[in-house]
């Protein structure tokens, strides 16, 4: 059985332990046993498992199970599986041609989170918690309040007032979650939450719970296996809590200690403007960390005081990765590219797309480079957005008589010549 192990003071805990955080206040990683792990049979292993699709191999994290978890009876429903695209649209408004983009919206509830919450609430089945509880910007809470109501737990949500998306939070409340708004931002809901959790013996399922991470480290196996277990130059991702940038950097430490990989791509974590605390540390050679007031049209990076900054730090640093930042005109640019190349996303996604552009101009990504990015959401997560932006930009809906006449009119100013 795996240990909980404290990233400070090294002290473990047992597996079953509902705790997710050490009593010294350091934050708890899952370490497997790989000393007897054979990379080859098992990569063998998951090939078959990807072959047949049977049971909990249908699911794109359950399917790595020796490297996540191995629980009887895991709550699934399922996910993972998701797509990576190439575009040459995208590409060339990147400047990158090998780009190819891994589309975690595609997940049952339209984000990478349930990836995640399988692991973290069949846990919290395991540990026999009376309530599970986060703090979100959207996904988050959509994701749990889902999977608790699959596993038949009671679900307590806390969202900034007036910060979430509509369609996040339709999602939340239709699972039927109990959403609790706070005058506040993210990082203020986020306290709230550990402390009630804290006081009432709830489970926490943020991404400080390093079972939500284990389960988030298949987005890594998973595009690798695609890849045919090749090793791409770059993987580029949006940066707001942080908890994919640790997940993806454990992921590929133990993938590589088994023998899977023989080395290690460079991460580079795309943050906004508006909330750029990482960004800002890297920018110091991790020197210091301050935390942000954040403010940016991604609402779902909209986070100031990442609580997995000292995992991400680990992961930035062993993959020789980099941090950097776009502005909200950059991700809205970069969304209507990946919108009207038939993929689409939600603005955070497009912070990935965003970053490789600024990336390549810069000379830090080579045009000939292999990059895999991750597109976090999908585009019906935030919808007004899209809406607003197209507006703005020509993409009116146009109104017309209910007449043959009229119609042929307008078709005619719209169809290009020789079409």
């Amino acid at each position: 059985m795996p240990a909980l192990v404290c990233s400070v003071c090294h002290t473990s805990y047992a597996s079953n332990d509902q705790r997710t955080i050490c009593d010294c206040g350091g934050l708890l990683s899952v370490e497997h046993d790989l000393t007897a792990v054979n990379g080859r049979e098992l990569r063998r292993t998951f090939d078959r498992r990807w072959a047949s699709r049977a049971g909990a191999a249908g699911s794109g994290v359950w399917r790595y199970r020796e490297l996540v978890g191995d629980f009887r009876l895991p709550i699934t429903r399922p996910e993972g599986n998701t797509n990576l695209y190439a575009s040459p649209a995208i590409a060339r408004w990147t400047g990158c041609s090998n780009l190819l983009l891994k589309h975690e919206g595609e997940n049952p509830s339209g984000s990478f989170k349930d990836r995640g919450m399988t692991v973290g609430v069949t846990q919290a089945v395991a540990v026999r918690a009376k309530a599970v509880v986060c703090a979100s910007t959207g996904n988050t809470s959509s994701s749990l309040a889902s999977y608790a109501a699959l596993a038949g737990l009671p679900c307590i949500v806390f969202i900034p007032l007036g910060k979430v998306a509509a369609g996040k939070l339709a999602q939340s409340i239709a699972y039927g979650a109990r959403v609790i708004q706070i005058e506040g931002d993210f990082d203020a809901a986020l306290s709230v939450a550990r402390d009630a959790c804290r006081d009432m013996g709830l489970y926490l399922l943020n991404s400080i719970n390093p079972w939500r991470l284990e389960g988030q480290k298949s987005i890594i196996f998973e595009l690798i296996q695609q890849l045919g277990w090749t090793v791409p130059d770059w993987i580029v991702l949006p940066g707001g809590n942080l908890g994919n940038t640790s997940a993806f950097g454990k992921a590929l430490r133990e993938l590589k200690a088994v023998g899977i990989i023989s080395r290690l791509p460079r991460l580079a974590v795309i943050q906004a403007q508006g909330a750029n605390p990482f960004y800002q540390a890297f920018r110091c050679g991790f020197n210091s960390f301050r935390p942000v007031t954040a403010h940016t049209i991604a609402t779902a990076i909209n986070i100031g005081h990442p609580a997995n900054y000292p995992r991400a730090r680990r992961a930035i640093e062993e993959t020789d990765g980099i941090v950097d930042e776009v502005g909200d005109d950059d991700i809205l640019a970069a969304k209507a590219v990946v919108d009207r190349a038939g993929i689409g996303c939600e603005p955070a996604s497009a912070a990935t797309v965003a970053g490789v552009r600024k990336l390549v101009y810069a000379g830090t990504i080579k045009p000939g480079d292999t990059v895999v990015g991750i597109l976090t959401g999908h585009l019906l997560k935030d919808p007004e957005t899209a809406v607003t932006y197209h507006m703005q930009h020509g993409g009116q809906p146009v109104v017309v008589a209910a007449e043959t006449s009229s119609v042929r009119q307008l078709l005619m100013t719209l169809i290009p010549p020789g079409s």
